[in-house]
């Protein structure tokens, strides 16, 4: 009889630990939707000829702007979620609304990319990987006392 107590306190134990250690994650199926959320009605209006004053009346200020001669706006927006509190988040969806404008600042074409149309990267690490093999330090000190080259003069 006691062993039997003993056995169903600690089953009950076990399950009011679980319990608690399930409470913690009370925020199950987070989703997060940042950025400029794009108004299809709002884009409809802005056509060829558009003035860059009007744009930026109907769609507001962008997300960022080329660096060569501001002729390009962007207005990006994200979709992401994760499935509990500790896992990492998952991007479902990315969408960069372009706005090319021409030398008197009138609106050329409008794009919009996707997910589809582009490479993902880390936007946290501010770092764009390289091509080729990675070196640390060491590897380009030898390498670089492997490459001599004698000095010659006439």
């Amino acid at each position: 009889m006691i062993r039997r107590n003993r056995s169903a306190i600690a089953r009950l134990a076990v399950a009011a630990v679980m319990g608690l250690a399930l409470a913690g994650c009370s925020k199950i199926g987070e989703s997060y939707q940042r950025g400029y959320i794009l108004d299809e009605a709002a884009l409809a209006s802005v056509k060829k000829g558009t003035s860059a004053e009007q744009v930026l009346h109907t769609l507001g200020t962008p997300s960022t702007v080329s660096t060569v001669g501001n002729k390009t706006w962007y207005y990006i927006s994200e979709n992401s979620h994760r499935k509990a509190q500790f896992l990492p988040e998952k991007t479902d969806d990315r969408r960069v609304t372009a706005i090319y404008f021409n030398s008197a600042m009138r609106v050329e074409r409008t794009a919009l990319y996707g997910l589809q149309d582009g490479v993902v990267f880390d936007f946290i690490s501010r770092s764009t990987p390289a091509a080729g093999v990675e070196q640390n330090f060491v590897g380009q000190l030898f390498r670089g006392l492997t490459r001599f080259d004698p000095i010659t003069t006439n």
